[in-house]
């Protein structure tokens, strides 16, 4: 283990729950249950809250409400509410909502991408150049994030320098900060540190974000990994809600509570008050008529019922 002195003193949380987390949700979660959960969000003190998404309402129903969300959430100055754009279409209608932040996104893996989208990785970031453009031209955050960064579903092992390459791509894109996404769970610390330490060579550490999921219950280890090398980014999901549609059993993101009460534990800053989240997670977990799936806000939950 590494000695305590080399932890980050600060960390920021990247809160992605009403984005990433619901747009696997069956059932539509109307706008007004989605901007509650925003606003509490905001209210809880995150610097980055992930809102929305402007893809096609075909492909992803559940964010077809992405723009009266925007619309209508009560915004915080200083925060940054984040909208994934696949296109241009995409970016003029985050443009139009005003969003801070856009977000595009590629994968590391060559299979994946050929299997999704139908095209190489190379070619697929090359697509998101005009929404980059754009962005810069507006004055817009431009976030990207490299997908299937620890393992694919169709491939297996990732090779680290596939990750670094992409990593490269979206830096000549003028980033201002790439997620090292494990999209379906599987990473280990490990890989972790290797990929990270890879990583780094090519981005500013500062700007280098982790995303993982939790599918084989190695999310908060990881993210330990990650603080080892130096990394101070994260991203994470109240309620622990979310899945991945590419792996079966997949858990979704790690639970935002639990990141928190790691952090707390660690005596590292998040400017996030804990109580408030497990507030939030409770609240989209009775709407989703099922209990949460983060360990530290059940238990707190519980405390506060008992």
């Amino acid at each position: 283990m590494a000695p305590r002195s080399v932890l980050p003193i600060r960390v920021k949380i990247v809160e992605v729950g009403p984005r990433d987390g619901l747009q696997n949700e069956k059932e539509t979660v109307p706008a007004d249950i989605k901007i509650e959960l925003v606003d509490r969000l905001t209210k809880a003190g995150f610097p980055n809250i992930e809102a929305g998404s402007f893809v096609s309402p075909k492909w992803v129903p559940q964010m077809a409400t992405s723009s009266e969300v925007f619309a209508r959430i009560d915004r915080k100055p200083g925060v940054i509410y984040s909208a994934l754009t696949p296109n241009m279409k995409g970016f003029e209608a985050a443009l139009a909502a005003k969003a801070d932040e856009v977000v595009i996104f590629g994968s590391a893996s060559e299979a994946f991408s050929q299997r999704n989208i139908n095209c190489s990785i190379a070619e697929s970031i090359e697509r998101f150049r005009d929404v980059a453009t754009a962005a810069k031209d507006h004055g817009l955050r431009l976030r990207a994030s490299v997908s299937c960064a620890f393992g694919c579903p169709y491939q297996g092992e990732v090779p680290v320098e596939s990750v670094a390459d992409v990593t490269q791509r979206l830096r000549e894109l003028a980033c201002d900060e790439i997620d090292i996404a494990d999209t379906i769970g599987v990473a280990t610390p490990g890989q972790v540190h290797r990929v990270m330490e890879r990583v780094i060579t090519e981005f500013p550490i500062g700007q280098i974000s982790g995303h993982f999921h939790d599918t084989y219950g190695q999310a908060l280890a990881n993210i330990y990994a990650c603080l080892e090398v130096g990394i101070s980014i994260f991203h994470s999901s109240v309620a622990g809600l979310g899945g991945c549609p590419y792996a079966k059993g997949a858990t979704g993101n790690v639970a935002t509570e639990d990141v928190l009460y790691l952090m707390q534990g660690l005596g590292i800053e998040t400017g996030i008050d804990l109580d408030k989240v497990v507030e939030a997670g409770q609240f989209i977990s009775r709407f989703l008529g099922r209990k949460a799936a983060s360990r530290a806000g059940n238990a707190i939950a519980a405390k506060w019922q008992g």
